[in-house]
């Protein structure tokens, strides 16, 4: 239990050294949903869907490698659900990053 709260932490702490880095992001996300608010609605569920599980295996592959480690050193259910959990991160964030764009590419 020690591991999941200690794993919570780690994401909390790493989230708000990045905020500087997501606000204008976030902020960038916001103006261009508002922009193309017509248009969201054409991108079908399947393309967002692909997009995330794309992201995600992708991810499942990269992450290991970006801490100096492998798939072969994930030996614990944490080390799984973790690699999982952010694997999963990224695929919904990309999802939700490509949806205006590719609302804009909607005629």
């Amino acid at each position: 239990m020690n591991e999941i709260w200690l794993a919570m932490n780690i994401a909390c702490e790493t989230a708000l050294g990045l905020l500087p880095a997501l606000a204008p992001l976030v902020l960038m996300w916001g103006v261009m949903m508002v922009i193309n608010r017509k248009k969201l609605n054409r991108v079908k569920p399947a393309t967002l869907a692909a997009v995330a599980v794309l992201v995600a295996l992708v991810a499942v592959v990269a992450l290991p490698s970006m801490t100096q480690s492998s798939l072969a050193d994930m030996t614990d259910w944490v080390d799984w659900a973790a690699l999982l959990g952010m694997a999963a991160g990224w695929g919904v964030a990309a999802a939700l990053l490509m949806w205006p764009v590719l609302a804009m590419r909607q005629r």
